[in-house]
């Protein structure tokens, strides 16, 4: 498997596979360290405490999920909250991937 895209199965991706597809996406659309990256916690603050995560960058954010995640994110379910901590935007992730 590709460590940029999350393979889908009966059950979906596991947690470690859409953690690990998130934080690849993060590194390459913000432009971040990977290392900073990879210590991410569910607290690490996104939205408003990332100068590269400006309203535009959540836009390609959000599309780069839905290609390499294999999810349909709606405009429904954007939401300040999700984007608000890395915990909040993995559970977002991981609850479409589990609903795709």
């Amino acid at each position: 498997m590709n460590a940029d895209t999350v393979s889908q199965n009966a059950t979906g991706p596991s947690r470690a596979e859409v953690d690990q597809a998130l934080r690849a996406i993060l590194v390459d659309v913000l432009s971040l360290d990977p290392e900073n990256v990879a210590d991410f916690t569910v607290d690490t603050g996104l939205f408003g405490h990332l100068p590269e995560l400006d309203s535009m960058a959540v836009a390609t954010l959000l599309t780069e999920m839905e290609d390499r995640m294999r999810i349909t994110i709606d405009d429904d379910d954007v939401e300040g909250e999700m984007l608000e901590t890395y915990g909040g935007l993995l559970a977002f992730a991981e609850a479409k991937s589990i609903a795709g």
